[in-house]
């Protein structure tokens, strides 16, 4: 299929200078502005119009003399005095065509029979080149005088004020447009992040847990564990990705704070889930939590854990143990997570937070780079902090969140 180019750019043209024409008609004191121009002059004819390279077109008109020229008509464009004006950049006012020693030989004003004029250019706020505030009569006029100069100027600023207002309320219009396009596939994409992916990895999941329990060949139950270990693997990507679409895309990550007198329970259950995919690893506890209520969300601090934990033992050495502390008092809870490991550089430190940033990757460990900034976004909605210190010996993560003392009571 072939396109004309030159026909397709005249037909954008035509679209944008009519689009000029309708942004003239929906400035409310245009006519005011026309009549007020007729009133003080003692002219019959003040039009508005649109100059181009190649057009004139009237934009706003009114008509006290039978001129016969109506919004959205054309001039030929060499016929006019605009055509100079353009060109010029300036102003053109004539008292009486025949005492004028530049136009009284000019063939515009025989041709249109006007002996009075006056011509002020329209530039927009950005230097462009717009058009003409205009006015003709057959009779002569006294138009050259700082007044009504001066008048003119202030009309011809006015309509590239409001000009420029309309075209700002355009662009708003358009990017309100584009928001809520954007608002609509958002919702479609959390929902498909949230209901499409998740019920069917929960099917695998379930089956796999299922399967493992039934007698089945070694060979076999290698290959559930896989099954297993990959669903495993494969929700905490998805619940990352929600998170992060959440965070970014919608209202951020919420919380479903209160006293939670089992959140030393809820870091065991994470332990025991990692081993699994982790089961040559060594994880040492101390916690000191003493069965008091931590005020936090506990699923979330079991997802802030799962991704630090699922951080240390995947960059961690592997003949070393990670080691987990988590320490409650009335003023805070605190949760640090150190692995074995070289000193990590300054430049990667300064990202470690930040979505689709991770370490050197070795080898076998995958993911996405978000389990860092998802669980620095969880402790940020607590309230609290989440900070990282890397030395020639260890790396360590410490969780610290403010008790709200008011609701352990």
């Amino acid at each position: 299929m072939k396109f004309n180019l030159k026909e397709e750019k005249v037909i954008d043209s035509e679209a944008s200078l009519q689009a000029d024409v309708e942004s003239i008609k929906r400035i409310p004191v245009i006519s005011n502005i026309l009549e007020v121009i007729c009133r003080s002059t003692g002219m019959g004819f003040a039009a508005i119009a649109r100059v181009t390279e190649n057009r004139w077109i009237a934009c706003g008109v009114r008509d006290e003399i039978q001129f016969g020229l109506i919004p959205g008509e054309e001039l030929k464009l060499q016929t006019t005095i605009c055509d100079e004006i353009r060109q010029s950049g300036k102003a053109v006012i004539i008292d009486d065509v025949k005492s004028d020693s530049i136009y009284n030989q000019h063939s515009t004003p025989e041709l249109y029979g006007f002996r009075s004029y006056i011509s002020m250019p329209i530039y927009l706020t950005n230097g462009d080149f717009f058009g003409t505030l205009c006015a003709i009569d057959p009779k002569p006029a006294k138009i050259n005088n700082p007044q009504t100069v001066g008048m003119f100027k202030l009309f011809a600023e006015l309509i590239a004020f409001h000009l420029n207002a309309l075209e700002q309320l355009s662009q708003s219009e358009k990017k309100l447009e584009e928001e809520r396009k954007n608002a609509e596939l958002r919702d479609q994409f959390i929902a498909i992040l949230g209901h499409d992916l998740r019920n069917p990895l929960g099917a695998v999941s379930t089956s796999a847990q299922f399967l493992a329990r039934t007698p089945l060949p070694e060979r076999s139950l290698r290959l559930v564990n896989i099954i297993q270990d990959s669903s495993y693997r494969m929700t905490g990507l998805i619940e990352n990705i929600l998170d992060f679409a959440r965070g970014r895309l919608g209202g951020g990550i919420t919380l479903n704070r209160k006293p939670d007198y089992s959140l030393e329970e809820v870091l065991n259950q994470v332990i025991t889930e990692l081993h699994i995919l982790w089961p040559d690893r060594t994880i040492v506890t101390e916690f000191s939590l003493n069965d008091y209520p931590v005020d936090c969300d506990s699923k979330r601090i079991a997802q802030l854990f799962s991704n630090l934990l699922s951080n240390a033992l995947t960059y961690g050495n592997t003949d070393a143990p990670v080691t987990v502390n988590a320490l409650y008092t009335t003023e805070e809870f605190i949760l640090s997570i150190t692995n074995s490991s070289t000193k990590i550089p300054p430049t990667v430190m300064d990202r470690m937070f930040k979505p689709f940033s991770r370490g050197e990757v070795k080898p076998g460990q995958q993911g996405l780079g978000l389990g860092l900034y998802i669980a620095s976004e969880i402790a940020r909605a607590h309230g609290g902090t989440l900070d990282m210190a890397s030395t020639d010996q260890e790396t360590k993560f410490t969780l610290v969140i403010p008790q709200r003392n008011s609701n352990l009571e």
